[in-house]
């Protein structure tokens, strides 16, 4: 997929989602408003009702306004022209919130005119018994006679409980908008993983082009010249076939041991090695790259013998590719120092050089598969970007681990932790 079409993707995905979840708000809110609305009806409803009730019982005449005051949007006052018996209240409240299907928790009190507060009422609770409240503190109505006050302290809570496909709707809603994001992040990893994949397959290509070409041009050379006795010259192409072949199999096998380290399949086979005699061994290993390079590498070693235990097979490659590394990347002639020195139970090897450097933003990256730091003008460095990330995979196994201090134009040091036999 192109990325302006995969933008285009996102823009429409995330307009869609952003407009569902809007019309959800809405419709939400405005159920929410209808409940409540209709909560406040029947309330004021049942009010009246009990109002009309205290009328006849205390054969007072109806008052021509409407006793039931909504002070605010949990708690109403009915005005009464006459005493209040608790008992009669409480029973009169139950029996028209039942008729009306109101469920909801709720106070009342009696406000005392001689007293001028709220002192007598109850908490009546439809669900399991809570604490006590204080009627004082329910608000009093000033200029007012006999009146009671009905408060519902869960309101808010019940008419959600009364909304519960709307719940539900959200709920899912919510859960479409984290599916979507865990989608997207899936599609631009798998994107990612499709471009690095490209470029390996590109890198690799172009790796084994080269002496491939070489090969078949030194063998057409050899067939050419089988029968004439130039002895030397012949020499020189063999020695060609024979480095192009060693690099093809290093390619390889490099290949090989990530697809192993993919699947688990660690085979070490474990000893007591001397890091500064293999350190020697690998320099020695590398002399024709270090003379065709005209490198020079410098030995800064704190002790005598310094073992760990582990694999030399793998130790010798991570510290033949971090050589590597501080031998491709540079613009001059390179000077590669190596020095360890010990901390505790714990050995260090630093491996610094006089490359280009990395710079911050890419240091966190280097040690990720495949990745490859952007050269600028340096077009000549080849390689499949495996190399680091397969020194960290090998330092973690010998429970150690790597870590890199760099700065542009002035080279990295690669600093290799282990722990001592």
């Amino acid at each position: 997929m192109k990325t302006s079409t995969l933008r285009i993707v996102v823009i429409l995905a995330a307009i869609c989602i952003a407009g569902i979840t809007t019309t959800q708000v809405y419709w939400v809110r405005k159920a929410f408003d209808l409940k409540q609305a209709d909560f406040d009806r029947q309330v004021n409803t049942a009010l009246f009702s009990v109002a009309q009730q205290f009328f006849k019982i205390n054969n007072t005449p109806t008052p021509a306004i409407n006793p039931v005051v909504q002070i605010s949007t949990n708690y109403y006052a009915v005005m009464l022209n006459s005493d209040i018996n608790p008992s009669i209240l409480e029973f009169l409240l139950k029996t028209e919130f039942d008729k009306r299907n109101i469920k909801a928790d709720f106070e009342y009190g009696i406000y005392d005119c001689s007293q001028e507060c709220m002192v007598s009422g109850k908490a009546v609770w439809t669900g399991s018994p809570r604490l006590d409240q204080d009627f004082a503190t329910m608000p009093s109505l000033h200029n007012a006679s006999y009146y009671f006050g009905v408060r519902f302290p869960g309101r808010g809570a019940e008419l959600l409980n009364q909304m519960g496909i709307w719940t539900f709707s959200s709920l899912v809603l919510v859960l479409v908008i984290i599916f979507f994001a865990y989608t997207l992040f899936v599609i631009l990893r798998q994107r990612k993983l499709s471009e690095i994949q490209k470029d390996f397959i590109n890198n690799m290509t172009h790796e084994f082009k080269t002496p491939l070409s070489t090969i078949a041009l030194s063998a057409e050379v050899l067939r050419n010249q089988a029968h004439q006795p130039h002895s030397e010259r012949v020499l020189n192409y063999t020695n060609i076939i024979e480095q192009e072949t060693i690099r093809m199999r290093q390619h390889l096998e490099r290949m090989l041991q990530v697809a192993r380290l993919d699947k688990a399949e660690w085979q070490l086979k474990k000893e007591l090695v001397d890091m500064h005699q293999l350190i020697q061994e690998t320099v020695e290993s590398m002399q024709p790259i270090l003379q065709e390079k005209r490198a020079s590498v410098l030995f800064t070693f704190e002790s005598q013998h310094c073992e760990v235990v582990g694999d030399r097979h793998h130790l010798s490659n991570i510290i033949f590719n971090v050589l590597d590394n501080a031998l491709k990347y540079t613009n001059q002639q390179p000077e590669i120092t190596v020095s360890t020195h010990m901390k505790g139970n714990h050995l260090f090897i630093q491996v610094k050089d006089n490359g280009i450097g990395i710079s911050e933003e890419h240091q966190k990256k280097i040690f990720q598969k495949f990745y490859r730091v952007p050269t600028g003008n340096v077009h000549t460095v080849k390689g499949f970007g495996l190399g680091l990330s397969y020194v960290k995979q090998v330092m973690e196994v010998h429970q150690g681990n790597i870590s890199l201090k760099s700065e542009l134009d002035k080279g990295s040091m690669f600093i290799l932790k282990f722990p001592l036999a």
